[in-house]
């Protein structure tokens, strides 16, 4: 019986935590399409990190109204062709850039190099773009994201976050079906006002919101 009651509880406060209000001035992209599938990587263990990401306290995509009715439109557009996406990051908070550049500078910190930077060495992320002080994310205007059929997340020849010259959107040392995926996503997202970020086919910031201020909210 006490199990079941503590399961409740916990499924509770998960869900409230999840319903948690965005700041002013971003929105629940939950609220705007539900539809959009969520797997929010840095709340939990599964990226370069290793571990939970400081300012991502539950699994939530928040982003501005403009930016989420945008991914709406790419989401309706996928759907039509039988897809659906799937978001991986959306606002990215102050305490996350800032534990992205403390482990970048680490260079003790190696438990997931073979995973994600296995060709790199961790001192060559900031010179070849993959960490940086500045993103999109941080206007709350961006979105790391992939298509998904039947449930399943599309062959894009190369996983999420993975720091390599096979990320770029444009590499031809993915496969055919890896480079047409990554064709119809750019295309999906571009149809709706995003642009892709070239050394990453993950990456797509809404045009024209670089002149945006930045938000400095955790998401919790």
């Amino acid at each position: 019986m006490w199990r079941r009651a503590l399961a409740l509880c916990v499924a509770s406060f998960a869900g409230g935590a999840a319903r948690a209000e965005p700041p002013p001035g971003l929105a629940r992209l939950a609220d705007v399409a539900p539809a959009i599938r969520q797997e929010m990587r840095y709340a939990g263990a599964d990226n370069f990190t290793g571990r939970p990401v400081p300012g991502y306290t539950i699994p939530a995509c928040w982003l501005t109204p403009e930016a989420a009715q945008a991914l709406a439109r790419a989401q309706a557009t996928a759907a039509r062709e039988g897809f659906a996406l799937i978001v991986w990051d959306c606002y990215r908070p102050p305490k996350a850039t800032a534990a992205f550049l403390a482990w970048a500078r680490d260079p003790g910190d190696q438990a997931r190099k073979a995973d994600y930077y296995p060709g790199l060495d961790k001192s060559e992320l900031f010179a070849r773009g993959y960490i940086g002080a500045h993103s999109t994310h941080g206007l709350g205007a961006a979105v790391d994201l992939g298509l998904t059929k039947d449930g399943r997340t599309l062959d894009f020849g190369s996983g999420y976050d993975l720091f390599d010259p096979r990320s770029a959107t444009a590499s031809r040392a993915v496969s055919r079906i890896a480079q047409a995926n990554r064709g119809r996503l750019k295309r999906i997202m571009e149809s709706a006002g995003f642009a892709n970020y070239a050394r990453e086919w993950w990456h797509y910031g809404l045009k024209g919101a670089r002149g945006a201020r930045a938000f400095e909210a955790d998401i919790e």
